[in-house]
């Protein structure tokens, strides 16, 4: 399965903040979305990726004032992004090397979605329980 397998079914929406925008603004953004990870764009262009445990990190360093701060202040600059024809197995390495759960999905330098570890995890276990469906339905038959 690919990254674009997941996109198709998911959708391709993007929720992205300017560099800009106050910590505290980013961090409404989370909670109302109910979402761990918000890209940071200056208009279309990739600037970084603002996470949970940014923020949290962040916070323990430097305290509740740092919400007053741009999310640039706080943001992961160095984004690790993967392509709509990248396999799952091949973002599960990504993830699991990288320590993330979240990865942009560029296509031409442009991005066209974000893939988190739950997205993944989603998928893998439909494939897996239509793989037990089939072995079952091969049994019945056999």
């Amino acid at each position: 399965m690919t990254v674009r397998t997941i996109l198709n079914t998911k959708g391709h929406q993007i929720v992205s903040v300017e560099p800009d925008a106050k910590l505290a603004a980013a961090v409404k953004l989370l909670a109302e979305k109910k979402i761990g990870a918000v890209l940071v764009m200056n208009q279309s262009r990739l600037e970084g990726i603002l996470s949970e445990r940014d923020i949290v990190r962040v916070l323990g360093e430097r305290g509740a004032g740092v919400l007053e701060e741009p999310v640039s202040q706080v943001m992961t600059r160095k984004v690790v992004a993967c392509k709509e024809t990248d396999t799952v197995a091949e973002l599960m390495e990504m993830m699991t090397t990288g320590k993330f759960r979240h990865l942009p999905v560029l296509d031409n330098n442009k991005v066209v979605g974000l893939i988190s570890i739950g997205d993944i995890v989603k998928r893998r276990v439909e494939e897996y329980e239509s793989e037990q469906e089939a072995l079952r339905d091969y049994i019945k038959t056999a």
